[in-house]
């Protein structure tokens, strides 16, 4: 019995160093690779650190740059804003210039239309008085305004509206229409059709439009924006205006404006106007025949051009008009 205890008290014994070697055995084994291990991955880290700390210093040498590239775009920025403010002050100097002239320029022009004005009343205010002392069919050699007879009582304006006038010419047309109008203070009537003899007002179709101040302004805004259908050729405008209004107690005036001809030939035209404006007892044709021609094609001329000239310097002749080509639209 005795033997028995003892050898499992050896057995039990041997187990446990056995055991307490493993741990010791397991906790060297454990020192040595942590001292192994540690070393690497610290010097992993400070690589990585050192890495980053690179990667930040390169990002703030770029950021440094482009500071440096904004700031030189800057000034750019700000000498080239300089230059346009020098630019632009230089523009208004100059404009405030050309603005005294055109002031300048529209006061004589003022004064040159009053005094045209005062000449045309002067030449329409022929007194009975005048009448009787020097007889109601006199008449003066210098009843002329601008080279334009201005005797008449009614006057017609036949306008070209095709697209050349309409889009190139309309600002000077609108002017020298308000000149035509400013040389006539007083008339008896007053008439608008466009080249294909259409009329500016419907109300007053085959009639006489009322002279009065509010007439004449009517007559000003509408021709603005007034764009009929044209043909570029006058001669149906004029034919319809003889025919209208060809009055033998009465004195008309008939101004045409336009800038080319694609009609009939000349000669045709010459002698159908003839026929509607013939001469009376006194030899003297009732419709006088002025015309404007504007300058729209001077820089392409062209056959149309030649042909309008020629057509409204025969007419105009023909009945004791004025046939003015102007040089540019001014």
């Amino acid at each position: 019995m005795r033997r028995n205890r003892r050898r499992e008290v050896e057995e039990f014994g041997m187990s446990f160093l056995d055991v307490i070697c493993c741990g010791f055995g397991s906790v060297i084994l454990l020192l040595m690779i942590t001292k192994t291990v540690a070393p690497q991955l610290l010097e992993q880290s400070q690589r990585d650190l050192d890495n980053q700390i690179a990667a930040r210093e390169q990002q703030l040498y770029e950021i440094r740059g482009q500071i440096r590239e904004q700031t030189r775009l800057f000034e750019e920025s700000l000498r080239l804003l300089d230059t346009r403010l020098t630019a632009l002050a230089a523009i208004e100097r100059e404009l405030s210039r050309i603005r005294g002239q055109f002031s300048t320029t529209t006061e004589e022009r003022e004064e040159s239309l009053a005094a045209t004005q005062q000449l045309a009343a002067a030449r329409q205010s022929l007194t009975d008085e005048m009448q009787r002392l020097l007889g109601a069919d006199f008449r003066r050699d210098t009843g002329l305004v601008g080279g334009i007879a201005v005797d008449s009582e009614y006057i017609i304006f036949v306008i070209d509206t095709s697209g050349s006038m309409f889009n190139v010419a309309w600002p000077v047309v609108l002017r020298k229409v308000e000149e035509t109008l400013a040389i006539y203070p007083r008339v008896k009537g007053i008439q608008v059709m466009s080249d294909e003899g259409e009329f500016m007002f419907s109300q007053f179709r085959d009639q006489w439009i009322p002279d009065t101040p509010a007439r004449r302004k009517a007559i000003s805004e509408r021709l603005r924006s007034w764009n009929v259908f044209s043909n570029s050729s006058p001669v149906e405008g004029i034919e319809a205006a003889i025919r209208t209004f060809h009055d033998p107690d009465k004195l008309v005036s008939i101004y045409v404006f336009g800038d080319d001809f694609t009609g009939d030939t000349i000669r045709t035209v010459l002698d159908e106007v003839d026929r509607l404006n013939a001469l009376d007892a006194s030899g003297r044709r009732r419709v006088r025949i002025h015309a404007i021609g504007f300058p729209v094609y001077l820089d392409r001329p062209s056959e149309r051009i030649y042909r309008f000239a020629a057509l409204m310097r025969e007419l105009a002749y023909r009945n004791d008009g004025t046939f003015v080509g102007l040089s540019e639209l001014q």
